[in-house]
């Protein structure tokens, strides 16, 4: 059986954070209450939203120090999903440009988050 990793963010207000990620992900959480909201991401991939003054142990980082990245096939894919989220109306922090791991641009959600989407290298 294959693990399932689990990514937590730690963030002020699980509903907003779970409805910002609902439009992204173009899905609803798979689990929701007042203090944490759950999404699947695909085979074993699990995003956590958990009320951060709630955690325990206590939560010691700064809001908005993790980054979410996800791979996808290609130029088209990563300006589709740019266009997708920016009528969404996220908050842009780089727009699509070329790197050196490949084609990429980078949202900020809620609390700060950085999410990527980028088609690696040569693809």
């Amino acid at each position: 059986m294959q693990d399932t990793l689990f990514t937590l963010f730690h963030v002020a207000d699980p509903e907003a954070s779970a409805r910002f990620y609902a439009g992204l992900l173009d899905r609803p959480a798979v689990e929701a209450s007042p203090t944490f909201a759950m999404f699947a991401l695909g085979p074993g991939g699990m995003l956590g939203l958990w009320k951060r003054d709630t955690v325990a142990p206590a939560s010691a980082g700064a809001p908005g120090a993790s980054e979410l990245a996800f791979a996808v096939a290609g130029r088209d894919a990563v300006d589709a999903r740019h266009a997708r989220w920016q009528a969404l109306g996220c908050t842009v922090l780089q727009a699509p440009t070329p790197m050196d791991f490949g084609y990429t641009f980078t949202v900020q959600d809620p609390d700060g988050h950085r999410v990527r989407v980028f088609a690696p290298e040569g693809q």
